[in-house]
């Protein structure tokens, strides 16, 4: 069975390198950054800053108040929290590569959109590079972060016998 993405192309359920074309996009959705957020995000990186929990001394920052952590805003742009995650469960090899900027602060209620683009194809011996480029928008439409990943996927001859 074959599913339309951005680019109005037919692509098959499970994607593989040569599935890709340069421009072809991908929307992971929107979130709405919550303290839980924050919290788990606390917990997991152990990073536990006053400028992302307390509100007195936030107020007292340039922002003004909390703001979320750079790295769980990454997070949420990581191939495997989109959609499109489960059709490279037969071809996804690595995660190799990312760079970030962070443009515009996130704060607790905000809503979050990510986009991918392909932005650069490489095919080497049996697998091929892909790099995206990827930016996250809040709900006003404002870049908060941009940035680059490259992940490692098989070429088709890796496909299961009778898979499209």
């Amino acid at each position: 069975m074959a599913r339309e993405v951005s680019t109005g192309m037919q692509m098959p359920d499970q994607l593989f390198f040569e599935d890709f074309a340069i421009g072809q996009r991908f929307d992971f959705g929107r979130r709405t950054v919550t303290d839980a957020h924050f919290a788990m995000f606390a917990a997991i990186s152990g990073d536990n800053h006053p400028i992302h929990y307390d509100d007195t001394y936030a107020a007292g920052t340039r922002f003004g108040r909390r703001v979320a952590h750079g790295l769980l805003l990454v997070a949420m742009t990581a191939m495997g929290a989109a959609e499109i995650s489960h059709r490279l469960n037969d071809s996804m090899v690595a995660f190799v590569e990312q760079s970030t900027r962070f443009i515009n602060p996130v704060f607790v209620g905000d809503s979050v959109t990510v986009r991918a683009e392909v932005a650069e194809l490489v095919p080497k011996s049996k697998v091929g590079l892909m790099r995206l480029a990827i930016w996250m928008l809040n709900q006003r439409g404002e870049t908060v972060l941009e940035g680059t990943q490259s992940y490692l996927l098989r070429q088709g001859e890796r496909r299961p016998d009778g898979a499209s």
